[in-house]
């Protein structure tokens, strides 16, 4: 196949939620229906022992949760899928912002129960600024839950969103029956013991007013039904591609992940109206995924994937042209070409190498420490691509190492893992202390654990008194060293070496901001 049709075939999309809406089993579902695997795992089961292939790392499988975004690939329909498996939980969001300048779509999984939390609006926040397509899967339809219509309202109402229900879904909980699928105009009968993806029981009908319904799914729920979409087709816009990819409408479908219910005509759909890869904003000009010249940006890094080989792989995301195996490219910040002989695909832990990969896929590339998040790689071209973000943290710990015969195994291990972008460390200039910023508690439990499992090295945390760590700016140099003389017990550096004003209140930080005016305090910063 030629490159552009290559490129057009790929459909990159981040799955995000908050934790325990169904986000990872929904991940399962969707290789288990492109063949990816044979067997869906389990997030968390005393019965079921085989785990989900997104939750790889130990910590996952003992936790439940996941904590780090993992990659897969799958062909399905003609289409390349790439799958980004994000974490719910709300103190690993960094790695989630990160992961969403690297998708064209997004699917946003919703607990029928539940509703719309807090973390799913943070994340669709982030997808609306960058005017991502979103498709809304509502999951759990067997257990009892709020109203359909109230479940859309809420969708409008805290994503600020133009839902446009898709499928429908006909009972809920102990009433559930199925769903009547909209956009192909079929109805789909619910069998709650489909577990590993028998194929449903989808029956064609364009015309509801068939008495047929009614003996399929009995008179009252057919009578509901029926009322329930002519409201939908009254009330709710009609659903046009274009509209979805621009942002301005989102599909919303209705099923329950872990029966393998509504999964299908989720996929079905997707692959017919989901972006192929979009143009990516550089700081020189916009770069079109169909461009001759190859282009990409690192924005994640992982250490010890492979315990038993110490690799660190850094995930590349292809902007433009073809990724090719052993050919140099330019490392845009060092300046200097690098070659790639083993750069793999992925299917969570598994990899695979690659001779070539297209505009829209995500290539891990083996690396002993010349990458870091946000790096270009291009055929020669200097560009630098914009917004991926690192956040000011909210929670901070002072290092001290527990293991003095260890030292050399903190320092690396602390090094590759804020390489990561799982925390940052920031120097303090007065006495060297190092301290580890985070945007919640869990990460630092995170750390410990896989500082002493995967480097052998032994973390104590001291705990303090931190408001803010903000990155600061000037102008004016002479004013800049004037305010990093006079603040010098509350300045440090960041590992890229960038001046932080490590804030011990929120009066501090406005008594520094007043006395200082020359001076810009920044809440993120670009890598």
């Amino acid at each position: 196949m030629s490159q552009k049709t290559e490129i057009a075939r790929r459909r990159t999309f981040g799955i995000v939620a908050h934790p325990d809406a169904g986000k990872t089993t929904l991940t399962e579902k969707l290789l288990l229906f492109g063949g990816a695997i044979q067997v869906a795992g389990a997030v968390k089961s005393n019965k079921i022992k085989k785990t989900t292939t997104s939750d790889f790392m130990e910590i996952e499988r003992q936790r439940g949760i996941s904590v780090a975004t993992s990659v897969m690939a799958f062909d399905y329909a003609d289409k390349k899928i790439n799958i980004l498996d994000t974490p719910g939980h709300k103190d690993f969001a960094e790695d989630t912002y990160r992961t969403l300048t690297a998708v064209d779509s997004v699917i946003v999984v919703i607990d029928v129960a539940k509703g719309v939390e807090e973390q799913t609006e943070k994340l669709v926040e982030v997808c609306r600024m960058r005017r991502t397509p979103v498709i809304v899967f509502v999951n759990k339809l067997d257990r009892p839950g709020k109203e359909a219509f109230d479940l859309i309202d809420e969708i409008e109402q805290k994503l600020h969103l133009n839902a446009r229900p898709l499928s429908w879904p006909i009972g809920m909980g102990d009433r559930f029956q199925g769903v009547y699928n909209l956009f192909e105009e079929k109805l789909v009968l619910f069998r709650p013991d489909n577990k590993q993806g028998r194929p449903e029981e989808v029956i064609e009908f364009n015309d509801l007013a068939d008495p047929q319904l009614d003996s399929l799914v009995g008179e009252d729920a057919a009578e509901e039904l029926r009322g329930e979409v002519e409201m939908i087709n009254e009330v709710y816009p009609d659903f046009a591609r274009q509209d979805y990819l621009d942002g301005e409408i989102s599909p919303v479908f209705f099923g329950s992940a872990v029966n393998n219910f509504g999964v299908k005509e989720l996929l079905d759909c997707f692959v017919q109206i989901a972006p192929p890869p979009r143009p990516r904003p550089a700081e020189e000009r916009q770069v079109e995924p169909n461009e001759d010249q190859f282009s990409g940006f690192v924005f994640k890094i992982h250490a010890n994937m492979d315990p038993r080989h110490r690799d660190r792989i850094a995930f590349l995301r292809i902007c433009s042209g073809t990724f090719e195996r052993n050919t140099n490219y330019l490392h845009v910040r060092q300046g200097r070409k690098l070659k790639f002989a083993n750069p793999t695909s992925f299917m969570a832990a598994k990899k695979e190498v690659v001779d070539e990969a297209f505009a829209g896929d995500v290539v891990g590339l083996y690396d002993s420490g010349n990458f870091k998040i946000g790096d270009t790689l291009t055929e020669g071209e200097e560009l630098h691509f914009k917004g991926v973000p690192s956040f000011s943290p909210e929670q901070f710990r002072r290092v001290i190492n527990g293991d003095p015969l260890k030292s050399k195994q903190l320092a690396k291990g602390i090094d590759q893992l804020m390489d990561e972008g799982v925390a940052q460390l920031f120097t303090r200039t007065v006495d060297n202390a190092q301290i580890i910023g985070t945007v919640g508690a869990l990460q630092f439990d995170v750390i410990q654990y896989r500082l002493e499992h995967e480097y052998g090295a032994k973390v104590i945390y001291e705990p303090i008194n931190l408001h803010k760590a903000l990155w600061v700016t000037s102008e004016d140099p002479a004013a800049m060293r004037a305010f990093l003389e006079r603040r010098r017990q509350h300045v440090g550096v960041d590992k890229s070496g960038r001046n932080v004003y490590l804030a011990e209140s929120a009066w501090t930080l406005q008594m520094a901001k007043d006395n200082h005016p020359e001076i810009e305090f920044h809440s993120t910063s670009e890598l």
